[in-house]
């Protein structure tokens, strides 16, 4: 199915071009959000009679984004989630959830805008992709913790895991000076014991 380009669409095309697609994409997607029209002969000559006012409103609504870009490229949100000792969540966050925490933090980001790469199922730092236009992106920070607590620790640079490790060697650690101290109460238990007598070799 040929539909004309209303924008810019990733791995697809420019505004004005007329592209190949499935009819299903076609129909579930691209007409259904307004980014493209069936490639008709009138819908093509609509497009070239109003491509002018159309460049024009994506310029504009390509510098809201890149405004918007700026300020929240690089944030980090905190996301609580119920997790393993491992680390390992009972689930895992959603692009919902980003949207979510963003939205509570000032940015007004809708889910559909956000693109997770790699799903995330293990406390951490995770980044994600949030596209505000065809042409602008911005990258988020998700702080996934199991409470307020754990995700400062996480934003100082520690995983849960090297924090789990550091509690194992501390504990240990306090294990093995308490055997120290047992030790070293009996070696001076030793010193208190009266020296064995010189030989008479000895004295010469």
């Amino acid at each position: 199915m040929q539909v004309i380009l209303l924008e810019r669409v990733a791995k697809l095309g420019q505004m004005g071009d007329v592209v190949d697609v499935k009819p299903g994409y076609a129909r579930n997607y691209l007409l259904l959000q307004g980014k493209a029209l069936t490639a008709s002969k009138e819908n093509i000559a609509n497009f070239e009679a109003q491509k002018a006012q159309l460049e024009a409103r994506n310029l504009e609504t390509k510098k809201e984004a890149a405004a918007l870009a700026e300020r929240l490229d690089g944030q980090q949100f905190v996301v609580i989630r119920s997790a393993s000792d491992g680390g390992n969540l009972y689930g895992s966050v959603t692009t919902r959830d980003a949207a979510i925490v963003a939205t509570e933090g000032g940015f007004s980001i809708d889910r559909k805008q956000v693109v997770i790469r790699q799903p995330i199922k293990e406390l951490g730092l995770h980044e994600v992709e949030v596209h505000l236009h065809p042409e602008v992106m911005a990258v988020i920070s998700l702080n996934v913790a199991r409470s307020p607590e754990e995700a400062e620790l996480q934003q100082s640079g520690k995983s849960i895991q090297e924090l789990a490790a550091e509690e194992e060697a501390q504990a240990e650690f306090e294990v093995s000076q308490l055997f120290d101290d047992i030790g070293g109460a009996a070696s001076d238990d030793d010193d208190d014991a009266p020296a064995p007598r010189a030989s008479e070799g000895d004295e010469d």
